[in-house]
């Protein structure tokens, strides 16, 4: 895209002093042009912030079958990372050179004679740079708990280049205010030349609310006094002023009007595929990656697509898909059935070299929403291509908005009864309304939200909406997180994928009310020819996987169906569930193959659970670099 271009044209300076000075605005947009290229890193936006660091949960999941910690100490989705992890280092590297970017344009910019004069577009632009200063420390802090912190450029730290430890809820805290400043001096997305795949007003809105809702829930604490121990869950005493930060900002977005989720569901990342930008519907800031230059989104999403050794044969056009972003085998059960959002989340089936569909028995399914080959054959990258597909990725969306400010009125007012009660529950009407069809609604939204407008019913039902909506975002496990429910649903998950093995293999010792009993062991599918309806199926050239009665337990409905096994649940051989079901969680969690389960949570009180360690360690270089300032806790070593 033309806006994409842009980005192209930045500035090679990696630092101002102060005799440094913006001379023109072609200078300053290249240098602000230079922080927007460091999100596009794959170390970070570019990949690893959605799929190495997508923590295993009830949505998103990835398979081990291992009970041996792997020697790079890279297993982080299985809660069992170690601080020589490589992708550690790559990625705590590119978020802080993209902060020290942001930190030397700010100030650079600040000391312009444009700036003095209250010139609109130098405001806007400093705006941007802050929010993505803010947008790298906010994941750094999610990730790493308290984390060093600075908004001076490392010029300005004199002999000391070891940047302080802060507090999160401190860096947090400064991180809001500071947003809340330059907030009203930028403009909207219909305003910007690019749109949403600049920073805007809205966007700028929209993270002062997330950096708030994440200020005001629980995070994992170190104890100072034993390096060694896990931590404890907790929240800052003042966590209800930030719900109402959320709440206020959120409210700002809505009022202005600017956004709205007119498209479908499925059309917002369709379009996202095919290049298109949209400046006043769900997306509110997009991440601006380059086609054939950056981004991993429809490479590492979607369903896999295999290539043979002579890739100048077979109808694959797109080329090479991984697909290794991973959901939850059970996740598709838990939408209601007539949910228009299940059928474009979920994947069941992959492409063969020759663009035959083939049907994907596995512990996981993919996440649909993004694909190369839901991009039109006439952009398609080619046969030999892989990653860098150019797809945005929406960091912000205004149905997250939209819930975010239905959860903090609930906590502020206790239920949607209140005040601004029926504003939230019109915000999480709105969300729902575009997952069923007009003719659902009646029963399926507006009889669900009078059913549950009391606190915890209602923040029920917005747990659900949250899990259904993002699937494959990786949103899910830092909601739980703030929410302090994590544990619990890890626990679940193990005894949901163990207790399927053991039932599958005769045992019901962990069968709840017969829950595994309605989930089907086998598929029957056929090949169909491709419908050519975008709205049916994003891919109008390839043939599709047709399935009957694809999420109910169905018998063999016989020719022309075909029959797939879902997966071996359970090793015949070893007696046992497979070992996919025994260590995908092992650093929280494991079975060996006697049976014995440690730490055995089966019937633990969620009060009593031990916690998730899903603070991640801080690299081994960047400790041995501080000389001392910085050590892992957490039982990190």
């Amino acid at each position: 895209m033309s806006s994409c271009d842009d980005f192209l044209d930045v500035s090679s300076d990696s630092k101002f002093d102060d005799s440094y000075v913006f001379g023109t605005k072609e200078e300053i947009n290249r240098a602000l042009n230079t922080v927007y290229a460091y999100i596009l890193s794959g170390n970070t936006y570019g990949g690893k912030f959605y799929t190495t660091y997508a923590l295993n949960n009830d949505v998103e999941f990835t398979t081990n079958s291992s009970y041996i910690q792997n020697t790079s100490g890279n297993e982080y989705k299985q809660f069992d990372a170690t601080q020589n992890g490589g992708d550690l280092n790559s990625t705590w590297s590119d978020a802080y050179r993209c902060i020290e970017y942001a930190n030397n344009f700010i100030i650079g910019a600040e000391n312009t004679e444009l700036y003095a004069q209250r010139d609109t577009t130098i405001l806007q632009q400093v705006g941007e740079a802050k929010c993505l200063r803010a947008m790298n420390y906010h994941d750094m802090v999610v990730l790493f708990g308290d984390i060093p912190f600075s908004l001076k450029r490392s010029y300005d730290m004199g002999d000391n280049l070891v940047m302080p430890l802060a507090d999160r809820d401190s860096i947090l805290s400064v991180l809001i205010d500071d947003l809340r400043t330059v907030a009203p001096d930028m403009r909207f997305a219909r305003d910007l030349s690019e749109g949403v795949e600049r920073a805007s007003k809205e966007f700028c809105w929209s993270l002062i609310a997330r950096m708030a809702m994440t200020r005001a829930g629980y995070s994992l604490r170190p104890d100072k006094g034993n390096p060694m121990a896990k931590g404890t869950m907790e929240r800052a005493s003042d966590y209800r002023d930030y719900y109402d930060i959320a709440r206020q900002y959120c409210d700002s977005v809505i009022s202005s009007g600017t956004h709205n989720l007119t498209k479908a569901f499925n059309k917002v990342f369709i379009d996202e595929c095919n290049y298109v930008v949209t400046n006043n519907d769900d997306p509110i800031f997009e991440i601006p990656f380059l086609k054939e230059g950056s981004g991993s989104v429809g490479y590492s999403w979607g369903p896999k697509g295999n290539v043979q050794d002579d890739v100048t044969t077979g109808i694959n056009i797109w080329g090479k898909s991984d697909g290794g972003v991973r959901l939850n085998a059970f996740y598709r059960y838990s939408f209601d059935r007539n949910d228009l959002r299940l059928g474009y989340s979920v994947g069941m089936w992959y492409y063969d070299h020759d663009g035959t569909p083939v049907v994907l028995n596995d512990y996981n399914t993919h996440c649909n929403k993004w694909s190369k080959f839901w991009t039109e054959a006439g952009n398609a990258q080619g046969k030999e291509s892989a990653g860098n597909t150019g797809i945005n990725f929406p960091y912000m969306r205004y149905a997250d908005v939209l819930l975010m400010y239905a959860e903090a009125v609930n906590e502020l007012e206790g239920g949607v009864t209140g005040p601004n009660g029926a504003k939230a529950i019109e915000a999480f009407k709105q969300v729902r309304n575009r997952a069923f069809a007009f003719e659902d609604r009646s029963e399926k939204v507006d009889a669900y939200i009078a059913a549950n407008t009391s606190k915890d019913d209602f923040f029920k039902i917005l747990m659900n909406e949250r899990k259904w909506e993002f699937g494959g975002e990786n949103m899910r496990w830092k909601d739980l997180v703030r929410w302090n429910k994590y544990s619990e649903v890890v626990r679940d998950v193990f005894y949901e994928y163990y207790g399927m093995a053991s039932y599958v293999g005769g045992d019901n010792t962990y069968n709840d009310e017969d829950q595994f009993s309605s989930i089907p062991l086998q598929l029957f599918w056929q090949v169909v020819p491709n419908p050519n309806n975008v709205d049916m199926y994003p891919n109008k050239t390839l043939n599709i996987l047709d399935f009957y009665n694809l999420w109910g337990i169905a018998t063999n409905p016989g020719t022309p169906w075909q029959m797939a096994e879902m997966c071996q649940w359970y090793d015949d051989g070893a007696s046992a569930p497979k070992a996919q079901c025994r260590y995908s969680l092992r650093g929280y969690i494991q079975a060996d193959e006697f049976g014995n389960i440690t730490p055995d949570l089966f019937g633990v009180p969620v009060e009593n659970l031990p916690v998730v360690r899903y603070i991640l360690p801080f690299p081994a270089s960047v400790i041995q670099r501080s000389a001392g300032a910085y050590q892992n806790y957490y039982g990190y070593n």
